[in-house]
């Protein structure tokens, strides 16, 4: 997912370039919502393996 939010940037970024804002724009948003659904997967895996880990002491 962190992959595929990279690549949208990527493209955002090629196409503000040769002036397509339209697709920068769109590509731009579609990075963002998938940066923001990694880091909230992320920090729910963090803390379910960091409570999963307190009854094995």
């Amino acid at each position: 997912m962190l992959r595929a939010a990279i690549t949208f940037f990527i493209i955002a970024i090629v196409a503000f370039i040769f002036g397509a804002s339209g697709v920068a724009g769109m590509s731009m948003e579609i990075g963002r919502l998938l940066l923001m659904v990694f880091l909230a997967l992320a920090i729910i895996s963090f803390l379910i393996n960091l409570m999963g880990r307190r009854g094995h002491r």
